[in-house]
């Protein structure tokens, strides 16, 4: 789990670009789940600016759901895996669970 402030950029059906705010709630190599004030149809380009470093990444809408709040909790994947959009280390593809006894 990890909150980053993100801004997401999108087509609206009537061809209209549009900038809105979102929070990641969960981020991983793959994608992430985030909130949004707007609700996203399931499929929907969107592309994701990660304020901190500039970096640009173009993703696509796999679930939504209404949270308590009002907002929109997005489920979203990367079109190509990129852990280095976040500001953390995942650990290489190497590592496995040790069996601890």
């Amino acid at each position: 789990m990890l909150q980053i402030r993100l801004l997401l950029e999108t087509r609206l059906e009537d061809a209209t670009l549009v900038l809105m705010d979102a929070f990641t709630l969960v981020v991983n190599a793959h994608g992430g789940l985030l909130e949004v004030s707007h609700k996203l149809p399931r499929g929907q380009k969107i592309w994701l600016i990660n304020t901190g470093t500039g970096a640009k990444v173009p993703c696509h809408v796999v679930g939504v759901r209404k949270s308590q709040d009002g907002a929109f909790a997005v489920a979203f994947e990367f079109e190509n895996p990129s852990p280095d959009f976040w500001p953390i280390g995942f650990p290489p593809n190497d590592w496995h669970l040790v069996d601890a006894k």
